[in-house]
This record gives C-alpha cells, structure tokens and sequence, in this order.
C-alpha cells in the first residue's frame, strides 16, 4: 500500500510539472505572435510615412505649374501661329509669342489691346540653328495689325525676331517708323543683343483710349548683368520731339578734339566736356548707354560696369 501511495504521489508530482512546463510554453507563444504583431504595426507605420513624404515632393515638383496658373488668372491661354498675319486679337487672353521653345507671354485686356508682355529670359535668335531668312527675320511678313498701314507707322515688335520673338498680332503694336528703326525701341534691342540676352523683362503697353490699337507709350523694365533697367518712352518721332527742344544732332565736329565718333555740343548744354544722365535723357538718349555708345566716353560711369545709368 505504502509503495502505491508514494507512485500516486510521485505521478501527480509529475503530471503537475508537464502542465506547469506546457502553461509557460503556451504564454512564450502567445507572447511571441504579439511582438510579430506589433512589428508588423510599425513596418506599416514606417511605409505610410514614405509614402507620405514621396507624395509632398511631389506636389512641390507641381509648383511652377500652378504658379504659371496664378500668372494667367482671368486670361484664356491660346494658341496662334507665329506667322500669323491676321491682326486681330481676343480679348482676356495669353498667348506664347517666344519662338521654338521659348516662353514669352503676351496679355490683352478687354477691349483685345495688348498691354503687357513677359519674359523670364529673353533668349537670341539663332541663326545656325534656326530658319532664320535673310533678312534676319523668322517670317517674311507681320500682322496686320489695325493702324499699321501708314506711312509713318511700322508693324513694331514688342520682342524683335532677333531676340526670339514672333510676328503675329500678339507680338506687334503699330509704332513709330523713326522710334522703331533709330530710336529708343531700336537702342533698346541693341543693348540687350550686345549683353547676349536679358532677363526678368516686361513691357507694359497704354493706349490713348479703349478703341485704338496704336499705343501711346511704352514701358520696358528688364536686367542686364545684375541691373534693373527702366526704358520709358512715347510712341512719337524722336527727331521731332528733339527739334522741339532744340536738342537735334548735328554732324560730326573737326573741332571736336578727341571727340571722333559724335558732336556733344547739342548734347552738353552747360558746356564743360562731360555729359550728364539728365543731359542725355533730355537729349532724347534712353538710359543705360553701354561702353560702346559714342556718349559714354564723355559719361562718368561711377561703378566702371560699363554702363551709365541703369
């Protein structure tokens, strides 16, 4: 009986120790499906943050698209030819008047007056590697626009073809004949060319009245080398607007001394030698003269970048 009981007892001894064994078993189990279960949490936590962050480089990837939409708010963007010889405009629209790849934006009011135009970068034309014509031109004609059948007004561009400008009517305002081939929109184009190019332009067109497409004036500001410049000029005949003031050219002077390139005399009333901005601008010279202008030696170019005036 003795040896019965002490079996019995030994056996339960052993059985509750396989349960003890099998309970702490279990639980390692249980605990360990949680720590899989919780790393699989922060593996999808992880990847939901980078998917987050690839999405919002995206949208500032998306950027200048909505700024260009911000820049053309109330304006229908069109396409029209740049050959386009029709001279009529839509009213509350932009159009692209760079050629090739080119980004000009040119903008019309209400009344389909063109009263502002854009660059980022005035790029040249390039004669190697575009069809550029003999003349120098990319088209052989200009838009008709309404006032330029005259014998006094030119079909002017706002961007001329050798800064990469178009000839359609978005492009062209009647201007000038004189301002447009020797005055200040000439000089204008001449200083940008000599610079290679320009950046940050804007022309800002007014007209005398809301029936008109033949402007009243002009406004150009644009950056060359760092400098801001502000052209401002009517859309007159500048011979005849100089004769009024009694400041017209003259021929070159023998008696000049150093002075081989022009006669400074209708230019420097007080008569000392040196020409001042107010001089020039009231001489009917539009700001900056550059190193190569025949003024600018007789110029106090104060910060020697070779420019007076910007």
């Amino acid at each position: 009986m003795k040896i019965n009981y002490l079996i019995l007892i030994l056996t339960t001894i052993f059985m509750v120790g396989c349960t003890n064994v099998e309970d702490e078993s279990s639980t390692d189990g249980k605990t360990g499906s949680q720590d899989v279960t919780t790393v699989n949490t922060n593996e999808n936590s992880e990847k939901e943050e980078t998917s987050s962050t690839v999405v919002d480089e995206t949208v500032v990837e998306e950027k200048p698209t909505q700024s260009n939409d911000e820049l053309f708010s109330g304006y229908k963007r069109i396409e029209v030819d740049g050959g386009d010889l029709s001279g009529s405009r839509e009213p509350n629209v932009v159009v692209d008047i760079g050629y090739g790849d080119r980004e000009y934006w040119a903008f019309t009011n209400e009344y389909g007056q063109l009263v502002r135009v854009i660059a980022e970068e005035i790029i040249l034309q390039d004669d190697r590697n575009e069809p550029v014509l003999s003349s120098g031109r990319y088209y052989s004609d200009e838009a008709k626009v309404p006032g330029v059948v005259s014998d006094v007004l030119d079909e002017g561009h706002v961007i001329a073809d050798s800064l990469g400008g178009v000839s359609n009517a978005y492009n062209i305002t009647p201007q000038d004949s004189a301002l447009n081939r020797h005055g200040d929109q000439a000089y204008m184009e001449e200083v940008i060319r000599s610079a290679g190019g320009a950046t940050h332009f804007e022309a800002i067109i007014t007209y005398p009245n809301n029936q008109t497409q033949i402007p009243s004036s002009y406004k150009y500001t644009y950056t060359l080398m760092g400098n801001e410049i502000v052209d401002e000029f009517d859309n007159v005949n500048p011979e005849i607007v100089n004769a009024s003031l009694g400041s017209t050219g003259s021929d070159p002077s023998n008696s000049t001394g150093s002075n081989t390139s022009g006669d400074i005399s209708s230019v420097d009333t007080n008569g000392n030698g040196q020409v001042t901005i107010k001089e020039a601008k009231a001489a009917g010279f539009s700001m900056p003269i550059t190193s190569d202008h025949w003024l600018y030696p007789y110029m106090d170019d104060r910060d020697n970048d070779g420019m007076v005036g910007e």
